[in-house]
């Protein structure tokens, strides 16, 4: 399967930018459609779609007989934790310069609490990659991803699992999450984290334990994040229904 970058995600990513640092960024509403359309090169279909989007995460707000509003406000946020950004991206929003110190991968069994979560036999093989991205050269998130062995197809090496998790589920296993659910909640580092973040025991830590699943429901990976305090001021976006 391809991993190349849907062209909508691509123009969207340009749109977004105009309105924060480019020919937008000083405009309190965007053109008409019809004009943005032949702008960016696409149909107001797909346009419209794009839109759709920005505006279930607040970026804009369009209202009949006043056009899209640019909501500079929620433009100005560095992090949001309502929308997933790979870590990299999310150091460098931050203001820091991001990189990836390790990347490890290795078989394993699945335990009771993965085999629950993916829907497992305890005991069933699976894949567990762990990596550490640091800020400007300092320990920022330490990730687990693990994704069952049966799944993954074809003759991959360590540098697929070089780029994020999403990449090699696509070019490899033939899936693409479609949502999650994450559990937030505050860790007190262990002796094993607090080696790799080269922190004291105990230094508090934000965890976000994740479930992936498809299109269809059935989940496809898990993950267990560790961020470190002090780099990301993270903010929820949340509309009043």
């Amino acid at each position: 399967m391809s991993s190349q970058i849907p062209q909508s995600r691509t123009i969207r990513t340009q749109l977004l930018i105009a309105m924060r640092d480019g020919a937008y960024s000083n405009c309190e509403r965007l053109p008409r459609e019809s004009v943005l359309a032949e702008k960016m090169g696409i149909s107001r279909t797909q346009l419209r779609d794009i839109l759709a989007s920005l505006e279930r995460e607040g970026f804009i707000t369009r209202r009949h007989g006043v056009g899209t509003i640019i909501n500079r406000h929620v433009l100005r946020v560095q992090t949001r934790m309502d929308i997933e950004l790979e870590f990299l991206d999310m150091i460098n929003q931050s203001g820091h310069k991001a990189a990836v110190a390790f990347v490890r991968v290795s078989d394993g069994e699945a335990d009771e609490k993965i085999a629950e979560q993916l829907h497992l036999p305890v005991g069933a093989p699976i894949i567990r990659i762990s990596r550490l991205c640091t800020a400007d050269g300092k320990p920022a998130i330490y990730c687990e991803d693990i994704v069952e062995k049966a799944l993954a197809k074809g003759k991959y090496t360590i540098k697929d699992f070089k780029l994020p998790i999403f990449h090699f589920l696509r070019q490899f296993c033939g899936i693409i999450p479609y949502m999650d659910l994450t559990n937030v909640r505050p860790a007190a580092a262990d002796p094993a984290l607090a080696e790799i973040f080269s922190i004291p025991i105990g230094t508090p830590l934000l965890n976000m334990d994740e479930v992936d699943f498809d299109i269809d429901g059935k989940p496809v990976f898990c993950s267990n994040e560790y961020f470190i305090d002090g780099i990301f001021n993270l903010t929820v976006m949340r509309k009043k229904l």
